[in-house]
């Protein structure tokens, strides 16, 4: 199944209905007067959010969507019928924007969330509206006013509860083939995973969680170099953030890659780069039993790093338990609190801020290959719309 994470489409509130100019004309009622009725309301275009959608597919071919034109006014002083509002059903999490300013118009967070996204146009007056002591018999009316129109981009990032971070062949598509039912490509060669994969990983008493395999980032990720920018808009949605290390890479050193990474993904978010993180030293059994615990103190030391440890092997599925329970406590941990009002409008809160410096960093990106004669993939110009790029979703318990 392709997970379409993104579309660009017109759309067209209907236009508000004519005010009618009319006189009434009964029997033994001479002169009777204007009785001209107002037009209806246009249609608006509605986007409502539906927990069972995962995809945007259902916008990805169709450009344009327009919602139905208010009928115009009547004789009898009586209005025009309103036209009927559209509903585009989008899965939860969608944020729309205006393509034309790529000004936020919202987002829909919760299930049957409606957003109106370009508002019908106003129904005109009848010329009942303007009859007085000296216009007895007015012939003014008002016409309905055009629907909003606009080019509308929506956009929904992975939403996973776990993604993985690093270099190319540290082993991530290795470890989520390990933890969950997922099957991403696996090889012995750099860039193995061009597209990111969800998978779920199912544990005791239906207990569960999405993990997100998001493709390898270099040296020079935040600023467009290789296709770090599109992979790293994939992390924004995530709760937790496993940092997987390659402890015996082909060449440098696992510690000075370990805090490239860390500054990538600071230079792209800085809120992005506190959310929790684990640090997950892959490809311990390949290291001389002598050396585990000096290479594993060199990389805490380069970072820093003061949060949670787990040296396992992916391959051998060596330390994955202890790693996927830990992150199940703290998901679990995570939904009761999102009960609380404060604590789930702090959340929204820090995810709007991380869109934001995302968005920044990409605009800064893509201004600098402009400046060096290059594009942007993932840039404002080709819409992030890569075909290629599309999603891998395999939603599958072990």
């Amino acid at each position: 199944m392709k997970f379409v994470d993104e579309a660009i489409v017109n759309i067209f509130a209907g236009k508000g209905g004519n005010g009618c100019m009319s006189f009434r004309r009964e029997k033994y009622i001479p002169k009777g007067g204007p009785d001209g009725g107002d037009g209806g309301r246009g249609g608006s275009v509605i986007l409502r959010a539906d927990e069972s959608l995962n995809t945007l597919s259902d916008y990805r071919y169709q450009e344009a969507y327009r919602a139905q034109g208010g009928e115009g006014g009547k004789g009898r002083q009586c209005s025009g019928k309103a036209g009927e509002d559209f509903f585009m059903v989008v899965p939860v999490g969608t944020c729309a924007y205006d393509d034309s300013t790529q000004e936020l118009i919202g987002e829909l967070t919760a299930h049957e969330e409606e957003l109106v996204v370009a508002k019908g146009g106003r129904g005109g007056l009848g010329n009942v509206h303007f009859k007085s002591s000296t216009n007895r018999a007015p012939r003014q009316t008002v016409p309905g006013t055009p629907g909003e129109e606009r080019s509308l981009r929506l956009e929904l990032n992975v939403i996973a509860d776990v993604g993985l971070l690093g270099f190319p062949n540290a082993g991530k598509s290795t470890l989520i083939r390990a933890v969950s039912g997922a099957q991403p490509k696996v090889a012995n060669y750099p860039f193995t995973t061009l597209a990111p994969n969800l998978g779920v990983v199912g544990l005791d008493n239906h207990r569960s969680f999405v993990i997100a395999d998001i493709p390898g980032l270099i040296e020079g990720a935040a600023m467009g170099a290789g296709l770090g920018i599109r992979f790293l808009k994939h992390l924004m949605r995530t709760r937790i953030l496993l940092h997987i290390v390659d402890m015996l890479p082909y060449e440098g050193d696992p510690a000075e890659q370990a805090v490239a990474i860390a500054s990538e993904l600071a230079l792209f978010s800085p809120t992005l780069a506190e959310h929790p993180r684990f640090l997950v030293l892959n490809k311990m059994d390949l290291v001389p039993e002598e050396e585990r615990e000096s290479r594993k103190q060199a990389v805490i030391d380069a970072l820093g790093w003061e949060g949670p440890v787990y040296s396992i092997s992916a391959i051998n599925r060596e330390g994955t338990q202890p790693l996927v329970f830990d992150l199940m406590d703290v998901i679990e941990e995570f939904r009761e609190n999102l009960e609380d009002e404060d604590f789930a409008e702090d959340q929204l809160e820090r995810l709007r801020l991380i869109q934001d410096e995302g968005r920044d960093s990409i605009l800064r990106a893509a201004a600098l290959k402009r400046a060096q004669g290059q594009e942007l993939v993932g840039d404002d110009d080709d819409d992030w719309d890569d075909d290629e790029f599309d999603v891998e979703v395999s939603y599958v318990r072990d």
